[in-house]
């Protein structure tokens, strides 16, 4: 169900509210696995908060309980129980699977593409979402745009990174397509859950380590382990967070509970997106305070990414179907978006990135 049919008018809160749900409704319990561990208030804080607004909605009658990464399943197999049952849903960043599907990276974002308002517009307005529920149905579940943290940074590394050269066996923590960008140009990729990356920087196991922002990266103190912060994270054009339903749990689900988790997946990826940021400008200034060095990537290096980056997508459309059919529908969507943006957009940010607000 588009998600903007769920927020127009008051009829659903008034069918929320009426005193016959607590009447006739069933009683409902699931679990939610996530991928994260409970120090990460913004991730899986934002899990928390639409297990609870769906309690709030319900009345009580549909009960979610998120689960930090590793209580449950490890973070890496959340997908894995969901689509076998094993728990009814599960918070996970899509691109983090695709070696079950290299198309589930259009639900979390490619490589220098689409931000999140383009994101948004795709999935709700321009067909996206079911082009994803088609492919998603193929794993037995349905999928939720549940959150999104906008472009990340590029992650801390022990040693800087002047020329794509630098590149060159350099082993970094990094999922997704990311990580086959990157070793196309020499990188090591490696996935490790955000519990497991800390140590393995500390130790020199790994030379480098992406996970999202300044928010999150100095809860996971990168920065005491490794002096170089780049920028951007050219890896997805932003993140997109899903949560993925096992399809028999829901189609079991009465209609109105459906459309519950609907509007408080959607709140989610609005709120997850104000909270990071809010609360990265000041993550950042403190790490760099702390003696952080702020550095961006050298124009050859993105330039050679991006290179290496259609070439990929154009390689595994010509190997998978899924992914085939999805680029066909995202690819014409990013340019005509892109130029749009370009217009409007880019100038004023342009501007006004370049002029600091004026003191009183």
């Amino acid at each position: 169900m588009e998600r903007r049919k769920l927020l127009q008018g008051s009829a659903l809160g008034a069918a929320l509210t009426t005193p016959a749900l607590a009447q006739t409704a069933p009683q409902v319990r699931w679990r939610m696995a996530t991928a994260w561990p409970r120090s990460l208030d913004a991730m899986f804080g934002s899990a928390e908060a639409l297990c609870r607004r769906v309690g709030q909605l319900s009345e009580g009658r549909f009960e979610i309980r998120a689960f930090p990464g590793g209580e449950l399943v490890p973070p890496l197999q959340t997908f894995d129980a969901v689509q076998s049952g094993s728990v009814e849903c599960g918070h996970i960043l899509a691109s983090n699977f695709i070696g079950k599907s290299p198309a589930l990276g259009f639900d979390s974002g490619l490589p220098f593409g689409l931000n999140s308002r383009q994101q948004t517009a795709w999935l709700q307005e321009a067909g996206g979402m079911a082009l994803l529920r088609a492919m998603y149905a193929k794993f037995g579940v349905v999928n939720h745009v549940a959150g999104n943290v906008g472009v990340q940074m590029g992650g801390f590394y022990r040693k800087e990174i002047r020329t794509v050269e630098d590149l060159n066996g350099l082993k970094m923590r990094i999922g997704g397509f990311g990580g086959r960008i990157l070793a196309k140009l020499g990188a090591v990729p490696q996935q490790l859950a955000a519990g497991d990356i800390y140590a393995a920087l500390e130790r020199g196991t790994i030379d480098a380590a992406e996970w999202i922002g300044p928010y999150d990266d100095e809860k996971l103190g990168f920065n005491k382990v490794a002096p170089y912060y780049y920028t951007p994270g050219w890896w997805e054009g932003s993140a997109s967070i899903t949560s993925i339903v096992h399809v028999a749990a829901w189609q079991a689900l009465p209609a109105l509970f459906r459309e519950m988790f609907e509007v408080a997946a959607a709140e989610q990826n609005s709120l997850m997106m104000a909270r990071y940021d809010a609360r990265n400008p000041d993550a950042l200034r403190r790490m760099i305070a702390q003696g952080t060095q702020l550095r961006s990537f050298p124009r050859a290096v993105m330039e050679a990414a991006y290179k290496a980056s259609f070439e990929t997508f154009d390689e595994v459309a010509a190997q998978n179907e899924d992914f085939r059919t999805l680029y066909a529908h995202w690819k014409p969507f990013l340019d005509s978006s892109n130029n749009w943006f370009r217009v409007a957009e880019f100038t004023m940010d342009a501007f006004r990135y370049a002029n600091p607000v004026p003191a009183r």
